[in-house]
């Protein structure tokens, strides 16, 4: 089963509070932490192998299971596969609802995914389906292993009946079926999407660090 977490990274804000976890990282995080500039990144850095390490802990968890890390503004997010299996797929992330990049959807989203868009019939209805198409095409690549590396416009987000995502269209080499669930959180101004190859996926849970 997929399953996922959301944490509030805030108090990584305070330098004291930060060191004292940033202590307990693998000395590969750590790297990876020092090289941000800004305490902000370095807390959504740290925050998201804290996540990763909680979630493990808390629920036995082998650290063979496939997981994905996600983080935006004051929060991170995690996906896992609780039961450890080979093969399974997955992506996940989370975007701190702005404001509709429509020159980016334009150049980088399918035309019928900017069009949906752009017929929205406010700011603030663009902003939120930009951000959903956003995360759940982040997912989409994450799950894939390849990443920025693939082209955004060679597989199309769509909806059924319901109102739910799915995978429309996408490159014949990726013949798994892919499953997708979106989330949202009351408080979290922010859209959140999962895709794997398992179509088992929990409900969302917030943990504390």
């Amino acid at each position: 089963m997929i399953r996922t977490w959301l944490a509030d990274i805030r108090a990584l804000y305070d330098e004291e509070c930060y060191q004292k976890y940033f202590a307990a990282l693998p000395a590969f995080r750590q790297e990876k932490a020092r090289k941000l500039l800004f305490q902000k990144d370095r807390a959504q850095s740290a925050g998201a192998w804290l996540l990763l390490e909680e979630i493990r802990k808390r629920y036995k968890i082998s650290d063979r299971a496939v997981y994905n890390l996600s983080h935006s503004g004051d929060y991170v997010l995690c996906s896992i596969d609780t039961d450890a299996r080979e093969g399974v797929q997955l992506g996940c992330d989370i975007e701190k609802v702005q404001k509709a990049r429509m020159e980016l959807a334009k150049r980088f989203f399918c035309r019928s995914e900017y069009e949906d868009i752009f017929r929205c019939d406010s700011k603030e209805a663009r902003a939120e389906k930009f951000c959903r198409y956003w995360v759940l095409k982040e997912s989409f690549m994450k799950a894939t292993r390849k990443g920025m590396a693939m082209d955004m416009r060679s597989y199309e987000i769509g909806w059924d009946q319901g109102g739910k995502p799915v995978i429309a269209r996408k490159p014949e080499e990726y013949a798994d079926a892919y499953y997708c669930r979106e989330y949202r959180m009351r408080g979290v101004h922010a859209a959140m999407a999962v895709c794997t190859t398992d179509p088992d996926i929990g409900e969302l849970q917030a943990i504390e660090l």
